[in-house]
Order: C-alpha cells, then structure tokens, then sequence
C-alpha cells in the first residue's frame, strides 16, 4: 500500500493492468462514439437473450456514475465512508484489480434539494486510448487523472469549487432550487480534456490533458446544467461541442485558435433546473427534451454563421434518458420506450413500461437494448424491423430494489448493469443463453 497526501492507492491482486483500449470497449459516458451506439451485435440470433444469472455482481458504493470498460478493465467509481472510491476490476470476473481513494462529500459542497435520490460520484469516468489516462469528477468538484498502466496512480487532480469558487445554483422558475454539484463526464478532445465549471470565467473549460495546465476557458459564461455529459458534434466541417447549461443550449467550436468561441446560443430553461438528458446530434441538427414546464422534443438546426434556428417541436419528452439517433429515427425511454422520425419529429411507435430511470443502446444489428425503472432490461426492435408498432423482443428483470440511473454499458460481449446505490450485474451475451 503507498499512501501519498490524502490519496490512497490499493493494489488488490498481483495481475497485470489492463491493456491499452480496443474496438470492442465502451470508454467514454455513452459509449464508444458518445452517442449511445456499440459496434457490437446484442447476439439475438444466438440465443443470448433474455440473459439468465449474472456472470458476476459486484457493490462499488453509492452514486449514478456509469460503467466503462477499457482493455478489459471496468472502471466504477463509488462513495462510502467518507471517500470516493476509483475501482478498476476484471471486466471478465469482476476480480479487484486496483482502487484509488480520496476523502469527498457525500453530496457536492452546494448540495440542496432531491438528496434522497442523489448522491457520491454521479459524472461518469472518461477514458483516453491514447495515453490510457482516467479521468473522475466527484460531485463536490474533484477532478483528478489517474495512470491506469500504473494501479492508477494519480498524475495531477484540482477541485474546481476551490479553484473558480463557483456559487450554489440559483433558483428557477416556482419549484425551487436544485443544486447536484458535478454531473458531467469530462471530455477528451485531442490534447484537452473539456470540463463544465459553470462558472462566470466560462461555462467550460480546457486542460491540458496530461499536465492539468488550464489551455482556455469557453466565452460563454453561466451556470452548469444537470445532464451527463458534453456532445461532440462536427458543422460544416468543423468540429464542435455542445453543452445544455443551465438557461442555454451553447455550441462552441474547437478548432485551434477558435476554441471556446460560441457558435449558437438556444435559450432552454426548465422548472428545477433539470436538463438531464443529454442532447443528441445528427449531422448540424441537435435534439434537446425535458419534462417539468417544457414536456418538449425539440430539433434545432445550427451553422457556423447563423446560429440556431428551431426546425421542429413536438410534444413527446424524455425526463431522464438520452436520446439515441439511428437511421433516421430518435429512440429513447421515459415511462414507454418511443420512437420519432428525425426529419419531421412525428411518432412512429412507443410501447412498453420502463418508469422513469433509463437509457438505451443501439447495437450492430440494428435492434434496441432498453434499461430503465429499477432494472428492467429488454430488447426491442428498432423501425428496421418493425416500422408500425413497438416489439419487445425479450424483456428481464427488474433486477435491483432501487433506481438504476447509470447508463447501461455493452462491451466484449458482456452487458453491466448497475444501479444508483452502486450494485453493479454483468451478463455474458457472448454466448448462448443456456
């Protein structure tokens, strides 16, 4: 055991570490692409579905962070005891591997409202293929980057509270204030790792990825949303990120000397402050929906020059999951799994009962695999194969007593499942369900 300062660094078991990443991981928050696709077949036709008995199931503390999976290692982050835990096990047998610890609030340091149904780490790690470094952010403005060739070693870390100061969240609208801390997944983006501070220096900000050196801070300025993570998005070939704050949905371009300036500015402004769903792009057209008083989708088209028009709305919404693009069509969960057509925002379908956590993954193959409630796990078909109506093809579960918040991962062939309490299942499709 080395402890160093306030960090301790465990190394559970004489293995090697997990090798650099591969096509079949999910090393960022949605994903390989961030956008809620896998390269990988959800294995229907094999006989995988629905899946039987875990293959392993692991408790990792409490927090809504999700899983991902790097050169067959998963990484989890958690909170008990007063610390944030980093673990890095096994992807294949959930055997511990190594872990980080760090003492952290349990809820962010201007934590107020919804405590019963937040709390520990909620943005999910990021992972950089390059350099095989791993970034966290607690909810109370830990930002760290950890070496996983090295039982994580910590590289650099700051907090951002301490280092911008940023204010508690102000009140919006008649319902109160909300205030979660940290929420988003850093980014990494060539040399910089994008955070959003929120704060009245600039929305986000870009570090130095392997040194923490601040690079720039965005020109937009203001409060952080709720939602889990940035979009990376590319307009008239340059490439962009977009991010829902708190009153605005803000694209900003990152090309060499333009970095952080503003492309399009949307007002969007909910009751409670709530904008967790993350956007969804397609091409220069974004998708952004909430419930409270917006009970919205709404499609706004964006160009370098200008700026941000609506294209459509229409009166469907998602609270909770992120929205997934695919062949012309927008799926997600919220209560009935529903599918639109992106062109024109009408409904083709929904169906199904998945209450109010969620999120979806589009596979190879075209199909839907659904995770929402308090763990219920379906696969459906998507509008390829059934165009008029909504088909469940398996559905199992629920398969916890609680929320099940984090995103669900797919990679390798193994499905993890975790929810808000930091009980995490992994289920093998790489083979037949027997």
């Amino acid at each position: 055991m080395k402890i160093a300062a306030a960090f301790v660094a465990v190394a559970l078991l004489p293995v090697a570490a997990p090798a650099p990443a591969c096509a079949a991981d999910w090393p960022h928050w949605r994903g390989p692409s961030r956008d809620g696709h896998t390269p990988e077949n959800c294995r229907w036709d094999t006989g995988a579905w629905p899946p039987k008995a875990p293959a392993w199931s692991g408790s990792f503390g409490v927090g809504s962070s999700s899983p991902i999976v790097a050169g067959g290692g998963l990484y989890v982050t958690g909170w008990s005891d007063g610390k944030d835990h980093v673990h890095c096990v096994d992807a294949a047998t959930g055997k511990p591997l190594w872990r980080q610890s760090y003492e952290c609030r349990r809820y962010g340091r201007h934590a107020t409202g919804d405590e019963g149904l937040y709390e520990g780490p909620t943005a999910t790690p990021e992972f950089d293929p390059a350099t095989s470094l791993l970034y966290t952010l607690s909810v109370d403005g830990h930002l760290n980057c950890w070496d996983t060739r090295d039982v994580g070693r910590r590289v650099w870390g700051l907090n951002l509270y301490d280092e911008f100061k940023v204010p508690q969240r102000p009140k919006v609208g008649r319902q109160g204030r909300r205030d979660y801390g940290y929420t988003a997944a850093p980014l990494v983006h060539g040399d910089w790792l994008l955070v959003e501070v929120g704060d009245d220096e600039g929305a986000v900000v870009a570090y130095d990825k392997r040194t923490g050196e601040r690079r720039w801070v965005s020109q937009y300025k203001g409060h952080a949303g709720h939602t889990g993570g940035l979009v990376p998005l590319t307009i008239e070939g340059v490439p962009c990120v977009a991010v829902l704050t708190l009153r605005h949905l803000v694209v900003m371009r990152l090309d060499g000397e333009n970095a952080g300036k503003t492309v399009a500015e949307h007002e969007w402004v909910t009751d409670f402050a709530q904008n967790i769903a993350t956007p969804a792009a397609s091409g220069n057209r974004l998708f952004i929906t909430s419930g409270y008083n917006r009970s919205t989708m709404r499609a706004i088209d964006v160009t370098l020059a200008g700026g941000a028009s609506v294209a459509w709305e229409e009166p469907v919404y998602s609270l909770v999951c992120s929205p997934v693009v695919h062949e012309g069509h927008l799926y997600w969960a919220w209560q009935e799994a529903r599918c639109l057509d992106l062109r024109t925002g009408k409904q083709k379908w929904s169906g199904g009962a998945f209450g109010d956590a969620g999120s979806c993954v589009v596979t190879s193959d075209g199909r839907l695999i659904v995770w929402g409630g308090r763990g219920k796990l379906s696969l459906v078909e998507t509008v390829g194969r059934s165009p008029d109506r909504y088909k469940e093809l398996a559905t199992v579960g629920p398969l916890f007593e609680t929320d099940v918040w984090p995103h669900v991962a797919l990679s390798d062939g193994r499905l993890f499942c975790k929810d808000r309490l930091g009980n995490l299942k992994c289920f093998r499709l790489d083979t037949a369900a027997k």
